[in-house]
């Protein structure tokens, strides 16, 4: 039995006349004819009743009607449903964030993708680099936003953000007033940085950077979050070393200047595993900026 079979016999049982049922279903009355026959036979029993001037359904035939309409309506229900998944309507999106990108878009590309995909219930859980990494791998995010210096192997990217890292000093600091801040002038200043297990390319990048100046640090705090280096300046434990996004965060008790020397770009690339059958992260992905490479 096919499908048409019992769209064939709806539509009759509704029309009650072959002539009115083949035109409404753009066919001619032969090939109908023959459905309705074939349909009987897979059934086993007569499901109308013809004369020359009149079609009737039968006992079986009022029994199959309602039937045959939930499932019609549920396969296209269904058909509906898978069509929307692969166009990216519906679904599930689990997606993993640096805690800057609060600061450098995101939450403004969230709010455009869950208006434009209503049906996409999108999770953001807020980690590491390397953690968001090894669950895009494992298949636990969809979609990760992570720190790095470069592509993660085994996995597509694209570059969404470029940033400077920008000295973090206290409100009441000496070197706050200036537009412009020479590390060579921080003495023995304790530093305040993310630790090597949270982003290990830059901790280490800034630490040789600091090795081939004149600064050095007294210390090493190795932190778990931005937000952290940020807080234990405002309360004099010594300067940070954060991505500028965090100038426009507001954050009391600090002041954010650029820094004369070069250090590395802080850069956040989009990561995901390849071959993925994802219409929704794909959506997220085109939804995304792309830094290329002459762009910074």
């Amino acid at each position: 039995m096919e499908i048409r079979h019992l769209r064939y016999f709806v539509c009759l049982a509704e029309e009650l006349h072959f002539g009115r049922a083949a035109r409404r279903l753009a066919i001619s009355q032969p090939p109908l004819s023959v459905a309705i026959q074939q349909l009987e036979e897979y059934v086993g029993a007569r499901l109308l009743t013809r004369s020359s001037r009149s079609v009737a359904l039968t006992a079986a035939g009022e029994a199959l009607l309602p039937k045959a309409r939930v499932l019609l309506n549920e396969l296209t229900l269904a058909m509906e449903h898978a069509q929307a998944v692969g166009h990216g309507r519906l679904g599930r999106l689990r997606m993993g964030m640096v805690g800057t990108m609060v600061f450098c878009g995101l939450p403004e590309v969230v709010a455009d993708f869950e208006s434009a995909h209503p049906g996409v219930q999108l999770s953001l859980s807020e980690m590491s680099s390397a953690a968001q990494i090894a669950a895009v791998r494992a298949g636990e995010l969809d979609l990760g936003l992570v720190h790095a210096m470069r592509e993660p192997e085994g996995l597509r990217t694209q570059r969404v953000y470029s940033q400077s890292l920008w000295v973090c000093l206290r409100s009441q600091s000496p070197w706050a007033n200036l537009e412009q801040v020479d590390l060579d002038q921080l003495g023995q200043e304790k530093l305040m940085l993310v630790s090597r297990e949270v982003s290990p390319d830059y901790h280490d990048a800034v630490l040789d950077v600091c090795a081939s100046l004149r600064w050095r640090p007294r210390s090493v705090h190795g932190l778990q979050h931005w937000l952290s280096v940020v807080a234990l300046v405002a309360q004099g434990s010594g300067v940070g070393l954060a991505p500028e996004a965090l100038a426009r965060a507001g954050l009391p008790g600090v002041v954010m200047r650029p820094v004369l020397q070069a250090l590395p770009r802080y850069d956040t690339y989009a990561v995901w595993r390849e071959g993925q059958d994802h219409a929704a992260l794909e959506a997220f992905v085109r939804a995304l900026p792309s830094v290329s490479q002459s762009a910074v």
